[in-house]
């Protein structure tokens, strides 16, 4: 393995795949949280252990927060993605903590695909949801002639939402790296403590997008409400029986 190759954050090759740094951290987040998962969950009983409340104590609140955001019909449905991301992402930014590995989402391909995935989940939930043609209706509302803006919105926001992660860990890791070269190690306490509310602040600020694009294609918005129903009001049905009376 040459130093190009080192400094380029390859670690080896599995034929003509290049597994770098980041997949590598990947891997192992994944490895971790799929063991910590399963040990949570081990033996699960009606008087729940320390372990089976921290267990029920996580999936709570990520449910509560989840209902804020969308119907309460679909709570359930999206509660898996939505707390498998908030969980990967804190992860995978605290994984940076530990001495020789960076977090994964200082790299732009990690949280473009992470990006990516929320891009293809959010109209999964709301085709899901609505169904495809008043899905996809939603985008000529209230005009066709929106049609164009609302595709560009729907590029640039998953666009921004991964640019954002990574500019916010790269730009951590960076500070976090000149702090120790200049003070050398006398600070490295309050050094991990800024890097740990970052990550969770980053990771919660992601979740909490994702779950506002989510909500939106599942909830229909007040144009898809109002077409449909056409309501009349009771003061225009009686304008409407009078005037009927007076035409007979």
């Amino acid at each position: 393995m040459s130093g190009s190759e080192l400094a380029g954050g390859v670690l080896f090759h599995l034929g003509p795949l290049a597994i770098t740094d980041t997949v590598a951290t990947t891997w192992g987040v994944m490895l971790f949280l799929a063991i910590a998962a399963r040990l949570l969950t081990y033996r699960l009983a009606p008087r729940p252990s320390r372990r089976q409340t921290i267990a029920e104590g996580v999936v709570a609140v990520v449910e509560r927060a989840i209902g804020e955001a969308v119907p309460a019909g679909a709570v359930r449905r999206v509660l898996p993605f939505v707390a498998s991301l908030w969980i990967f992402v804190l992860a995978a930014n605290l994984a940076g903590l530990i001495p020789g590995v960076h977090a994964p989402t200082r790299d732009l391909s990690a949280t473009a695909a992470l990006a990516a995935l929320v891009f293809a989940s959010t109209h999964w939930y709301g085709i899901r949801a609505r169904g495809l043609r008043a899905y996809l209706r939603h985008y000529t509302k209230p005009s066709p002639i929106l049609l164009p803006f609302h595709i560009i919105s729907e590029l640039t926001r998953t666009l921004a939402l991964a640019i954002r992660l990574f500019g916010n860990i790269m730009s951590l890791e960076m500070a976090a790296l000149l702090v120790l070269l200049i003070a050398g190690f006398l600070v490295p306490v309050p050094l991990l403590m800024l890097h740990v509310i970052e990550a969770v602040v980053q990771a919660y600020i992601f979740g909490v997008l994702a779950l506002i694009y989510i909500g939106g294609a599942i909830e229909p918005g007040e144009t898809d409400e109002a077409e449909p129903s056409r309501a009349v009001s009771p003061a225009a049905a009686g304008a409407e029986n009078s005037n009927d009376k007076e035409e007979s």
